[in-house]
């Protein structure tokens, strides 16, 4: 991931904050405080499938963010300080989290849309759509995955002896 060449040109990034079966991304966060780069995480809201992603001051920021009931780490609600991705610069690049994969770019989440819809959102953006690449495990890739008119394909997706 380190030396994939959009994420060395790339400046501003999203990135989801891991659950434990996930592919893990402690170690991509550090490093893109470390090259200087901007990160950028996912907030959900709750009842709807609107997400926004907003900034982290540092890699130690995560642990000052709020626990979910689906246990994911997020900045609260009532945390209005952080930059948002898309009221600013826009993003270069998205990693992005899903359950499956297929080789022509289907991804498959966990049912809810947010990434599908935040993706539409970014095409409205000036800056237009970010370079999208999923995280996979080898196990995640399959022959291909249910998709509707409104999932966004990825542009890549990144897995170990891919």
């Amino acid at each position: 991931v380190i030396d994939h060449p959009k994420y060395q040109e790339s400046k501003r990034i999203a990135i989801f904050l891991s659950m434990p079966d996930e592919v893990q991304t402690e170690e991509i966060i550090k490093d893109i405080f470390k090259q200087g780069k901007e990160c950028f995480i996912p907030r959900y809201k709750p009842q709807s499938n609107h997400m926004d992603m907003l900034k982290l001051s540092s890699a130690e920021d995560i642990s000052s963010l709020a626990l979910t009931s689906w246990n994911i780490l997020q900045p609260s609600d009532d945390d209005t300080a952080r930059e948002e991705a898309l009221a600013s610069g826009g993003l270069d690049l998205i990693f992005m989290p899903g359950l499956g994969f297929d080789k022509k770019g289907n991804r498959l989440g966990r049912g809810k849309g947010y990434y599908d819809t935040y993706l539409e959102r970014c095409m409205k953006h000036p800056r237009g759509k970010p370079y999208t690449i999923a995280l996979a495990f080898r196990e995640q890739i399959c022959e291909s995955v249910p998709v509707t008119e409104n999932d966004v394909p990825i542009d890549e997706i990144l897995y170990e002896d891919c």
